[in-house]
């Protein structure tokens, strides 16, 4: 199978499977570094501590947005 055929193969499937499809081809390109996704993961955990113990306050989406309009406004 050549490279046109597999584009015309992989355009015809359902938006789900050419995204799958389209990560898995991203990955072979740039592959994961475990150690920067160990170190993005330990942050989030962290964050969602800091949230789930009060010691920060979370902010509504609406409410962020509003501020960004706002300033952008001017």
């Amino acid at each position: 199978m050549n490279t046109a055929d597999l584009m015309t193969e992989a355009t015809s499937l359902p938006l789900e499977e050419r995204a799958k499809l389209v990560d898995s081809l991203l990955q072979t390109l740039n592959p994961t570094d475990t150690t920067v996704t160990d170190a993005w993961l330990a942050l989030a955990q962290s964050r969602l501590d800091d949230i789930d113990s009060g010691r920060v306050a979370t902010i509504p989406g609406e409410a962020v947005f509003s501020q960004v309009v706002q300033r952008l406004a001017r």
